[in-house]
């Protein structure tokens, strides 16, 4: 039995039987999608942040400084990036961790491998992908998500652009985001339940909004559109689909029910995954907090970078996977 055989009922029985909408319209495909969608997903990041913040309680803050401030830079980011992955921050939140890093006084470029990671790869895009793709696609997704951290990190890095973070920034900010590991089990549980709500509580608008465009595309949007402008076979459909998601902002919850629809519409897997990346590893959002703490040189070089990896990565899951 599917995992979520009694959700797609409660989404079948609200959409034919309450709303009493044709099952045979255009619009009760959208709303059956949008109900079974919105109810998955929430249970998915619930029970996934809630495991993941019992696991975050014992994280020492220390051990996790000395470990990012690694002597060998590459492990440095590698580490960042494995960090980012565990916590399931969006780019907005993920910037008062990214202060806290430089306060401590990890490397500028180990902790832009944390900004990149946190928000574009972690558990929560690992099981929905792994739900709706597979494995395969899953596991891909992963590695080349913490390639393009580490490797944005380190080129950023190398330029040494220090100078461009503003006063604020160079001066750190208080490392409120870490936290005391002391905890007995029921307070271990008490903080996680916290947690998970706080995260529902700023995300959930993001998920409503991503699984509503997604349910309007899949019952109206025709395929022929979608594949005409987006369609693996045109050689901008990547960049392209980068540049559509830069103005967006959305979690992966939000956004992967939308890469499910474009996939289901015809569109090639590594231009949806580039669509989702930059969604949710580039936003204006994003860039609107970063110019507080940095000159705008340094965001512009921040965007090329993981734009640039972003592409590549979308142009190399369309030919492994097609």
């Amino acid at each position: 039995m599917n995992t979520f055989y009694f959700v797609q009922l409660f989404a079948d029985w609200l959409t034919f039987t309450i709303f009493k909408i044709n099952p045979q319209t255009i619009l009760a495909k959208a709303v059956n999608f949008f109900i079974f969608d919105t109810i998955k997903i929430f249970i998915l990041v619930a029970v996934i942040i809630f495991f993941v913040a019992v696991i975050r309680t014992f994280m020492p803050p220390d051990k996790i400084r000395k470990a990012l401030a690694h002597k060998n830079k590459l492990t440095g980011h590698i580490l960042a990036g494995l960090f980012g992955i565990a916590t399931p921050f969006c780019t907005c939140s993920a910037i008062p961790l990214f202060l806290g890093f430089l306060e401590a006084g990890i490397p500028l470029g180990i902790t832009f491998t944390f900004l990149v990671a946190s928000p574009m790869i972690n558990e929560v895009a690992l099981i929905l992908l792994w739900g709706m793709f597979g494995a395969k696609v899953a596991v891909i997704y992963i590695i080349s998500g913490l390639v393009i951290a580490v490797f944005s990190g380190m080129i950023i890095g190398a330029m040494h652009p220090d100078k461009l973070l503003d006063k604020l920034a160079r001066q750190g900010q208080s490392d409120t985001m870490f936290m005391a590991v002391d905890f007995k089990w029921r307070d271990r549980f008490t903080y996680a339940r916290g947690y998970t709500t706080q995260i529902l509580k700023s995300v959930w608008l993001y998920v409503l909004i991503g699984v509503g465009i997604g349910a309007w595309m899949h019952g109206y949007i025709p395929a022929e559109t979608v594949a005409k402008y987006a369609g693996n076979k045109t050689w901008y459909s990547v960049p392209l689909a980068v540049l559509f998601g830069i103005p967006l902002y959305a979690g992966c919850a939000g956004v992967i029910p939308i890469v499910s629809v474009l996939t289901d519409k015809g569109v090639s897997l590594g231009t949806t995954l580039a669509f989702m990346m930059a969604v949710t590893g580039l936003s204006l959002p994003e860039f609107m907090i970063l110019k507080r703490v940095m000159k705008v040189r340094l965001i512009i070089i921040f965007a090329s970078v993981v734009g640039t990896g972003i592409i590549f990565t979308g142009y190399l899951f369309n030919f492994i996977l097609k």
